[in-house]
């Protein structure tokens, strides 16, 4: 949404932000107004409330249950505030009150839709995290697909509750389908920041989505850089192993550290890691650094291999660097990603569960001695390299404005 957002304001538009008081500064610090959009989202400095919400089974009925649906109802009225004084809505699929608030004012406004497993498609089903199994029956067709994709509607159908007493006290169109899972995007505008060797247009995508490909925002754009300390351990070496679990998982580590250290060092690699606020593991060695942040844009490049959590700005950024990935997906889209990834010929995938030492030096072993992975890598990365997405984006946003 920076991305998409520091374009628009090049071209002459007047942008604001509607979202987490905790995104706060990094936005006011772009030179955006910011207007605070409940709930705040104080997981972020909660371990424990990560752990819960990133959880495998229940990680996604958790977020709804305890934090979307309780505060529906002051998500409507923030935006609703604010939206009553622009001309035009793009966002976040996260944001289940847009729909209402565009409705209640009738004002135009696009979607986007950051994975392929937003639009739930009987052609190119997703990987449910809480049902991983049901994407073996995918290969029998269609038909089946759309059965599972109607038991996870079945499932998820009483998280719409609030949803539907909300429109209901609001006088909108009453609704008799999950709208977690079914006409959730814009009657105008869908836009996928994703890229197109990451999901391509099936038949049952809605009609006016365009595929825009990836956005991208790290910091470098706003002059942030590898850490001195980095740089030279970058310089004096081989290409390291990077090991990230992205800006979420972090929070949630667990033994992942550990032993990706032990992992480098019985593959004689060395290693970056990526800790983001986790003490620095203890009584490494020299080939191994620990550092809390570096642009993925600047350090991906410079990597033999990546291991991260399949989240999928991690993964968008892996894919561009044009380096053979190791995902251990936690929840929610990450093991969608992961299978995607994986199908493209450039990654392999390793259940949380299964984050060992020894399975993980053998899983990068493969990555890094079969060439073919490095070979798909990299055709990839030229192509998600040469394609514009925030360009794409913001024309397809400028269209809607000129209606």
């Amino acid at each position: 949404m920076i991305a998409v957002a520091l374009e628009l304001r090049q071209r002459g538009h007047d942008v604001v932000f509607v979202t987490h008081q905790v995104y706060q500064s990094k936005i006011e610090a772009l030179g955006f107004e910011f207007y605070s959009m409940r709930p705040d989202f104080t997981a972020m400095n909660d371990p424990q409330e990560m752990a819960r919400m990133m959880d495998l089974k229940t990680g996604q009925e958790y977020m709804v249950r305890q934090w979307v649906n309780p505060n529906l109802r002051e998500m409507y009225t923030d935006l609703l505030k604010v939206a009553k004084g622009v001309d035009f809505i793009f966002s976040g699929e996260g944001v289940i009150a847009t729909p209402l608030v565009a409705e209640k004012l009738g004002m135009r406004w696009a979607s986007s839709a950051m994975v392929p497993m937003s639009f739930f498609s009987a052609y190119d089903p997703p990987v449910l995290a809480p049902f991983p199994s049901l994407a073996k029956l995918y290969k029998l067709g269609s038909i089946v697909n759309q059965g599972i994709l109607n038991f996870a509607k079945l499932v998820s159908n009483s998280w719409a509750d609030p949803i539907r007493q909300l429109r209901r006290e609001l006088g909108l169109s009453p609704i008799d389908y999950n709208p977690f899972i079914e006409n959730r995007f814009s009657p105008y505008l869908v836009v996928t920041l994703f890229s197109s060797v990451f999901g391509q247009p099936q038949p049952d995508w809605p009609g006016n989505t365009i595929v825009a490909g990836f956005t991208f925002y790290d910091g470098t754009q706003s002059g942030a850089e590898l850490t001195p300390a980095l740089k030279k351990f970058l310089e004096v070496g081989d290409p390291p192993i990077v090991f990230t679990l992205g800006s979420g998982a972090v929070m949630d580590a667990g033994n992942f550290y550990q032993e990706s250290i032990q992992a480098a060092k019985q593959l004689n690699r060395r290693a970056v890691l990526l800790i983001g606020k986790n003490s620095p593991p203890e009584n490494h060695s020299a080939d191994v650094i620990a550092v809390n942040y570096a642009p993925y844009s600047q350090i991906f490049p410079r990597a033999c291999a990546i291991a991260h959590q399949g989240g999928i700005g991690t993964t968008a950024q892996a894919l561009r660097a044009g380096r053979p990935t190791l995902i251990m997906p936690y929840s929610h889209d990450q093991p969608d990603n992961a299978a995607r990834a994986k199908r493209l010929g450039s990654s392999l995938t390793i259940p949380r569960k299964q984050y060992s030492a020894v399975r993980v030096a053998k899983e990068l072993s493969e990555l890094l001695g079969n060439p073919n992975y490095a070979a798909n890598a990299a055709k990839i990365g030229r192509i998600v390299q040469a394609e514009d997405g925030v360009g794409v984006a913001c024309n397809a946003i400028e269209k809607q404005l000129r209606v």
